[in-house]
């Protein structure tokens, strides 16, 4: 789940626990453009109090001001629809005459937003069943492709880690890429055997290991919604990780290093087995060309390209490290004057 709505939920927990009544706003559907996607969501306090977002702003105007003038008075959840026409569209602020489709609930100890939270804090996929009839709640497991259901009678959502990214190594470049990947709702787990690597890590919220990473990509059974990156530059524990991660169904494996190390990897992996097509799915040199120098910006640099992948974007050859930096040699080889 989206980390602004994993904080929307510990604040309507620890409005409940201070005594206010509230009530959480999630974006069912939409049609057109809409600033938010579904699934997200915004809970509003009785005293006007408000965290998250459904639209980028102009609905969340609305859903304010009707709180402040009438209160909370729901006990039942509610469906509403907003931009039905184009001037509401217009009002509301919703692009291209979108419409958005949100559930209100009242939330209560029959919400079971604390029990929720306790088991997204175990890195569970939890579905939250609720009867949109009574306001009763269920909680179970979810499956890794599971997405928002809504019925007549009732409403399914999803939360918790839905991506993973296993990171090999632990050195610096890891320590800004599993920043940035756990505000981008990852699971990030780091795993370096080196000891005086792992003592020195100090990213709060990552789950750190000590296996060798091979045998650690095995234990994971890497899925369509894993990713792994190998940053170590050391074939000893990067290569057999790559081997097995390129076997499994993760989404995307890529390694660091030069053009010229990221083809002796390709013709070390041939030598185990791993298929031509399995090298195929190896990302490397890794990232997306962006002039990257700095730890921070080749860390911002792998995860722009992950996220391409993961959302599907094709992206063109000039994107790519490799035939960007080899058009600019290119390029400057032209410039060049010869005698």
């Amino acid at each position: 789940m989206d980390s602004i709505d994993l904080d929307v939920l510990k604040t309507c927990d620890q409005w409940l626990r201070d005594g206010h009544r509230c009530e959480l706003v999630t974006v069912i559907r939409t049609w057109g453009s809409s600033p938010r996607p579904q699934g997200a969501t915004l809970a509003i306090c009785d005293d006007g109090q408000v965290v998250g977002s459904v639209s980028g702003g102009c609905i969340e105007d609305d859903l304010i001001a009707r709180v402040r003038s009438e209160g909370i008075t729901r006990t039942v959840p509610e469906i509403v629809t907003y931009g039905i026409t184009a001037d509401e569209a217009h009002r509301f602020g919703l692009p291209c005459g979108g419409t958005i489709e949100l559930a209100l609930e009242p939330l209560s100890p029959q919400s079971r937003i604390s029990e929720l939270l306790g088991r997204l804090a175990q890195h569970e996929l939890v579905a939250r069943r609720l009867d949109l009839s009574s306001g009763a709640v269920a909680l179970s497991l979810a499956d890794a492709g599971a997405s928002l259901l809504h019925t007549a009678t009732s409403l399914t959502t999803i939360h918790g880690p839905r991506w993973r990214l296993l990171i090999i190594g632990a050195g610096q470049l890891s320590s800004f890429l599993a920043q940035i990947a756990l505000g981008m709702d990852y699971h990030v787990t780091v795993c370096d055997p080196r000891e005086e690597y792992r003592a020195g890590w100090q990213v709060p919220g990552v789950e750190v290991q000590h296996t060798m990473p091979d045998d650690l990509v095995i234990a994971m059974q890497l899925d369509r919604r894993s990713a792994v990156v190998a940053l170590t530059h050391d074939p000893k524990l990067d290569d057999l990780a790559l081997m097995e991660a390129l076997k499994s169904e993760a989404f995307y494996v890529g390694a660091i290093g030069s053009r010229s190390n990221n083809a002796k990897r390709r013709e070390r992996l041939q030598l185990f087995d791993v298929t031509p097509a399995q090298i195929d799915k190896l990302h490397g040199p890794i990232g997306m060309y962006i002039g990257s120098k700095t730890p921070a910006e080749i860390a911002i640099s792998i995860l722009a390209e992950l996220t391409a992948v993961k959302n599907d974007v094709l992206l063109p050859a000039s994107a790519q490290v490799a035939h960007a930096k080899q058009a600019a040699e290119i390029l400057a080889s032209a410039d060049t004057c010869s005698l």
